[in-house]
């Protein structure tokens, strides 16, 4: 049995809209395979980012993909002050002085993230309540409807 191309064309947009229905269904946020979901969270900022956004301390923000790593790369996209108050560029501007000696063997298991993927003395970046760095680090998944916090407190000294 032979098709004219009308038909053929109606049995794709047929089979395409079975898809898109599929997906809806499912809850699937990629429309085509290899394209990244697309997610919302909720963001709660603290201090100076709370500051550098005009007194905003909570949003929901949509990006492309689903994990930390895309959200702050899109985020920082959209407001590039914050990359500056969060995101550590030497190992120096992660570490803060303290007023205790470090031990020479800290007891359990410690990891960091890697430089240029930890935060700045004092800020931290949490998801769903835990520091990114107890996760994943950057890696993190994240799903729809999580809290992404922006933390980076003021300091005062007397």
């Amino acid at each position: 049995m032979s098709t004219t191309a009308e038909e053929r064309q109606d049995d794709r947009a047929s089979e395409s809209d079975a898809v898109s229905e599929a997906d809806a269904a499912t809850g699937d946020g990629a429309t085509t395979a290899g394209e990244p979901p697309e997610t919302t969270v909720t963001v709660r900022c603290t201090g100076h980012v709370r500051t550098e956004l005009d007194g905003t301390y909570e949003f929901e923000y949509t990006f492309l993909g689903d994990t930390l790593r895309e959200f702050l790369d899109d985020l920082f996209e959209d407001y590039p002050a914050l990359q500056e108050l969060l995101i550590a560029e030497t190992e120096a501007d992660a570490t803060h002085g303290g007023w205790a000696p470090t031990p020479e063997e800290l007891p359990g298991t410690w990891t960091k993230n890697p430089v240029g993927e930890q935060t700045i003395a004092y800020a931290r970046i949490l998801v769903n309540g835990r520091f990114n760095e107890n996760e994943r680090g950057f890696d993190t998944e994240l799903e729809e409807g999580d809290r992404v916090a922006l933390v980076y407190p003021f300091m005062f000294c007397c």
